[in-house]
């Protein structure tokens, strides 16, 4: 009943940029933290970049300084821009969404997306 829809994977030139969008929808209280994920070939999924309800944003080493995510509370919608895009960048991309199950409840979900595919490759 919860649905996250992502856009705006693609194909890029190295150093070239993206901008992904994921929309929650459905059927939900409040929305505490949001973020993205991304999982390569082979390898185990990685967390990309969160934001708490606060603003409180993590990333971690690999794409600080390149990675900016934002959140437009009014819309439910999660953003990550994507600058200076590298080949290793290259996976699977998840949205994640953690909230509660209603509004009045303290009882916290984990929602994800279906993934979006980023390549970069010249």
């Amino acid at each position: 009943q919860v649905q996250l829809v992502e856009s705006g994977g693609g194909l890029v030139q190295p150093g070239g940029s993206l901008r992904l969008s994921c929309a929650a929808s459905g059927s939900f209280g409040s929305i505490n933290t949001m973020g993205w994920y991304r999982q390569a070939p082979g390898k185990q999924r990685d967390l990309v970049a969160s934001i708490t309800s606060g603003g409180t944003t993590d990333y971690p080493d690999s794409v600080k300084g390149r990675f900016t995510i934002s959140r437009d509370n009014a819309k439910n919608t999660v953003y990550l821009q994507m600058n200076s895009l590298k080949p290793e960048d290259t996976a699977v991309y998840y949205c994640h969404v953690r909230a509660t199950v209603v509004v009045t409840s303290r009882l916290l979900r984990n929602y994800w997306g279906q993934g979006t595919q980023v390549t970069v490759s010249s």
